[in-house]
């Protein structure tokens, strides 16, 4: 069965990248509406944009999703990972700006919110993208990678010349609400020399060492330090959730990433979409359905420190 909400969860905060204070409304909607965004403050173009992998445009930063009068929304790939983690499959986001709000730089605010307000079955049966064959896109030294599993399963691997992060990799079966006990609370990191750049150019102007893991010659400068002592793989694996989330509906395979991010991850799916004999959609039965992230998941499950 597919899920929604039982009421609207209302999220505000500043925006990472504008610093501009948004607010943002995750409202129930019918089977099969999939996610879609609407530009509460556009009135005079079409103010409705989908969260679907053939609308990202480039974006080094974020994930972007526009249509096609040019509406775009940016920074979504935290709320889209809550969304495919607590198993919610159709969802009227409305928004108020530009750019989603970054909290505290998890998905973790998102996923309590939806908790908290409930999730509700659907009659309708949840329709997933199962890989066939292997897909791969490289960049250099990044691949991402999607190959046949019974389920979703993420393998990622980092390695910065950073000393307080180094080289981290974690693989996880995504089943059983794993999604929210390892991944959620997870929070978006960077190098202390990138923010001074980015403030430089106009970015990053929400950002501060409250919603994201700053380090800088070694050290964490983030108060409380890091949730966990992988805390930025587990980041990358978050974001990988929410950008295969824009494939219209569960992935069932194995994605492995190295060195990956947003933009890859997109080509993956362009890729994967491209070649009709590397995916089928199937109606999931009872049995896979038990498979999917964020099936049965609940309050309990979320992580106790954050």
């Amino acid at each position: 069965m597919q899920n929604t909400l039982k009421s609207a969860a209302t999220f505000a905060g500043l925006g990472l990248h504008s610093g501009a204070k948004v607010r943002m409304v995750v409202r129930p909607a019918s089977a099969d509406y999939g996610i879609w965004f609407r530009r509460m403050d556009v009135v005079d173009r079409d103010p409705m944009v989908q969260a679907h992998w053939d609308g990202v445009v480039p974006s080094k930063l974020c994930t972007l999703i526009e249509n096609a009068d040019g509406v775009h929304v940016s920074t979504i790939e935290h709320v889209m990972a809550a969304l495919a983690g607590s198993a919610i499959h159709n969802a009227l986001i409305e928004i108020d700006g530009p750019e989603v709000p970054i909290l505290d730089g998890s998905a973790v605010p998102f996923v309590e919110g939806f908790l908290a307000k409930g999730i509700r079955e659907q009659a309708a049966p949840v329709r997933a993208i199962r890989v066939l064959k292997p897909v791969e896109v490289r960049d250099g030294d990044a691949l991402a990678r999607l190959e046949p599993a019974e389920m979703l399963e993420i393998d990622f691997q980092i390695d910065f010349e950073e000393a307080a992060i180094g080289r981290q990799s974690r693989r996880l079966n995504m089943a059983n609400g794993a999604f929210v006990r390892e991944l959620s609370d997870s929070r978006t990191f960077c190098l202390q020399s990138d923010v001074d750049m980015m403030r430089e150019k106009g970015l990053a102007l929400g950002g501060t060492l409250e919603n994201a893991v700053v380090f800088d010659a070694g050290q964490v400068l983030s108060p409380g330090g890091l949730r966990h002592s992988d805390e930025p793989v587990r980041h990358k694996m978050l974001d990988a959730v929410g950008d295969l989330a824009l494939a219209g509906g569960p992935v069932l395979g194995r994605y492995t990433g190295i060195r990956a991010g947003h933009a890859l991850t997109n080509r993956l799916l362009r890729a994967l979409f491209a070649d009709p004999e590397a995916y089928c959609m199937v109606d999931c039965g009872p049995t896979t359905v038990g498979k999917l992230p964020g099936v049965g998941v609940h309050r309990g499950d979320l992580p106790t420190a954050h």
